[in-house]
């Protein structure tokens, strides 16, 4: 299954943005949707042609409402997402998908704390029962655009962070 990730702009709730328009609620109405970072609207589509044509669809709000717009393809790679430009010149086939791995924007993943610190040492009727995990998803934050030479990755450095999201990007997105 090829995943599809729309990354909202940060002003904004990019679920509701999406779901209060007749057009974009009717072309997302088929799919599961999920938030796997904060703001972002997940889905997964059949292929890599079905994740452009959702996109194309969806154009009019994406130039509106996300920043980002991310495509992980498993015939690509199983861990690094495809930006828009590059999922869609590799289904037109104006790149080949082996040579997609050298220019990259990465993006920083920040987890939420476990537990709120409300300021009391006993914890509350709510808090009474542990959480292991929150119920917020993870961030991305600041992208850093990197170009890959040989077999590593540049280390992201714009801050600490457990783990990156690496987003494959043409070199004109590169460049730009």
């Amino acid at each position: 299954m090829t995943r599809v990730c729309l990354v909202g702009d940060g002003d904004l709730n990019l679920r509701y943005e999406l779901l209060s328009r007749e057009t974009s609620r009717e072309a997302l109405a088929t799919y599961d949707l999920r938030e796997p970072f904060e703001n972002t609207v997940g889905v997964e589509t059949v292929s890599l042609g079905a994740a452009v044509a959702l996109l194309n669809d969806l154009d009019w709000y994406l130039v509106r409402f996300v920043d980002e717009a991310l495509v992980l393809e498993p015939s690509v790679s199983e861990r690094e997402w495809l930006s828009r430009d590059l999922a869609t010149a590799i289904r037109d086939d104006e790149i080949d998908p082996g040579a997609t791995g050298r220019f990259l924007k990465v993006y920083g993943v920040e987890y939420p704390d476990s537990e709120p610190d409300t300021g009391r040492d006993e914890p509350s009727e709510e808090q009474a029962e542990p959480r292991a995990e929150t119920d917020r998803p993870p961030r991305l934050v600041e992208p850093m655009l990197l170009a890959r030479t040989g077999d590593t990755l540049p280390e992201y450095d714009l801050r600490d962070v457990e783990e990156t999201l690496v987003v494959r990007v043409t070199e004109s997105e590169f460049e730009g």
